[in-house]
C-alpha cells in the first residue's frame, strides 16, 4: 500500500507543478536574455571623448 500512495503524491505533485511554472513563466513574459529590452534613460552614455 505504501508503493500507491508514493504514486500518488507523485502524481498530485506533478499536476500542480506544472500549472504553477507555466502560470509563473506567462507572468514573467517567457523570461529568455534576448526579450528584455535595455532601459533608455539617459544615466548611462557612450563616453569616447578623449580628455
Amino acid at each position: 500500500m505504501l508503493r500507491l500512495e508514493n504514486i500518488t503524491a507523485l502524481i498530485l505533485a506533478g499536476a500542480l507543478a506544472i500549472p504553477s511554472y507555466w502560470f509563473f513563466w506567462t507572468l514573467a513574459g517567457g523570461g529568455g536574455y534576448n526579450q528584455r529590452e535595455i532601459p533608455q534613460n539617459g544615466l548611462m552614455e557612450k563616453t569616447d571623448q578623449k580628455k
